[in-house]
Parts: C-alpha cells; sequence; structure tokens
C-alpha cells in the first residue's frame, strides 16, 4: 500500500513539472516572437531632436548632431534623415566625422543645399510628400511647419520634412518641428510616432496632445522639448493623452542629460 502511495506521488509530481514547463514554454514564445508583424524597432534617444533606430535590417540616424562621439556603439547608419536646417537638425560636422560613404542620406532641397558634396556618396532629395522606396523600405516626406502668425518665421511650409519611415511592417512617425498640423492630424495606422513639443518654436503640450488624440498613433514618444525657457511638461502631455485615450501609451525617455 505504501509503495503505491508513493508511485501515485512520483506521477503527480512528473504531471505538475511538465504542466509548469510547458507554460513556462508558451510564456518565454510569446515573449521572443518572431513572427514579421512583432520585429522589434530599438530607440536610443541621443538628446533634444536626435535619435537612432534600429530594425533588423537597418539602422537609421534622425538628425545627428553634438558630435560623433554621441554614437559611439550605435553602428554604421545605413541611413541618415534630416528634418530641417537649424543647428539642431543640421550639423555639417558631425556628419562629416560620422563617415557616411556607405550610408544613404535622405533631406529636404533646404538641407542639401547647405552640405558639401563630399558628405555622402547617396544623397536623396525629399520635399514634402515625396516618397522614397528601396527593397522592404519606404519613407515618407510629411509637411511639418508652424500655424501661429507669431511663429511664422521659424519653419515656413515647404522647406522642412517630418517623416514616416515604413519598416517591418510598422510605421513610424518623426514629426520634425512643427505645430498641430492637419497633416499630422490626418496621419493613419502609426505604430511610433515622435513628437516634438517646445514654445516658442513649435507647438504647446496641449497642441500636441490634442494632434496625438486625433491620429491615435499606438505609442508616442515626447522628444524635441526643449524651448527658450527650459524644459516642456511631458509629464502633463501624458497625463492629457492617457486620460482621454489609454489606448495610446506614452512614452517617456531620457532626452536631456
Amino acid at each position: 500500500m505504501k509503495l503505491t502511495k508513493y508511485i501515485w506521488i512520483f506521477a503527480l509530481g512528473v504531471l505538475l513539472c511538465n504542466c509548469n514547463s510547458d507554460k513556462k514554454k508558451s510564456i518565454s514564445l510569446d515573449e521572443s516572437d518572431t513572427s514579421s508583424n512583432s520585429k522589434t524597432i530599438e530607440v536610443k534617444p541621443i538628446n533634444h531632436g536626435t535619435l537612432v533606430l534600429k530594425s533588423e535590417d537597418y539602422t537609421f540616424y534622425i538628425d545627428p548632431v553634438g558630435g560623433a562621439d554621441k554614437f559611439n556603439g550605435m553602428g554604421r547608419p545605413d541611413f541618415v534623415l534630416i528634418t530641417d536646417i537649424h543647428g539642431d537638425h543640421l550639423n555639417i560636422d558631425t556628419l562629416k566625422d560620422l563617415n557616411l560613404s556607405e550610408t544613404t542620406l535622405v533631406a529636404p532641397k533646404a538641407v542639401i543645399d547647405k552640405l558639401p558634396n563630399s558628405i555622402a556618396n547617396n544623397v536623396v532629395v525629399l520635399n514634402n510628400d515625396d516618397n522614397f522606396e528601396i527593397d522592404n523600405l519606404k519613407i515618407e516626406a510629411i509637411p511639418m511647419y508652424n500655424l501661429r502668425e507669431e511663429a511664422l518665421k521659424f519653419h515656413p511650409k515647404g522647406r522642412g520634412n517630418g517623416y514616416v519611415i515604413n519598416i517591418d511592417f510598422k510605421r513610424i512617425y518623426i514629426s520634425g518641428d512643427t505645430e498641430d498640423i492637419p497633416e499630422m492630424r490626418n496621419l493613419k495606422d502609426i505604430d511610433m510616432a515622435f513628437v516634438c513639443m517646445n514654445l516658442p518654436y513649435t507647438m504647446t503640450e496641449k497642441s500636441a496632445a490634442s494632434a496625438v488624440l486625433d491620429f491615435k498613433p499606438k505609442k508616442v514618444y515626447p522628444y524635441h522639448y526643449r524651448g527658450k525657457d527650459g524644459l516642456s511638461d511631458v509629464e502633463a502631455f501624458k497625463n492629457e493623452v492617457s486620460a482621454k485615450n489609454s489606448d495610446i501609451k506614452v512614452m517617456l525617455l531620457n532626452w536631456y542629460n
């Protein structure tokens, strides 16, 4: 009788062990899902309006400024995207030091006109509403400009670009310097959005929140939020968005050290 009891206890232990093992495997598979719709995009905040995005196939530098040392360990960029001519988006010394001999540089004509011919071997001029496609990648140039009368001098319509990067079944929006323009509010199917908010140059946290609530990205990253009087209140932005649409995840990263 005792032997039978021990056999049952051993069998029950094996069964429980196998069940827990299967559960652990299931969780592990979910966490490392490699289906085409769940490929991760790494976000590396550098400073202010400068960031690095890394997909499975490509590395993107967005508005690289501040010196090449800031990009140590980031890998060689396949693409550099520049939004506008101002110094917090375009820095020729940084571009020279990065060695872009195997990089495609994408920028509007106003930026290209300021670059030395030797800055990169591959240069693509994109103006508002232009597209660039190669392999499994598409880059759309989105208008960026000011709406308020007193701010029109900062970013006139047609000079600079925001961008939508289409990669790995994801759509990633980079606002550049802009206010809550109709072209932003009308964006569709955005998975990740990087949205500026700083006065007097772009827009308030409330205007940014209002636009985000219109185009409903899955994730929004406040960036480029240092203004004339210091940093904008990104916590207030997060609270405004989350209170009205909790499905939008607001991601607060460290953009300023």
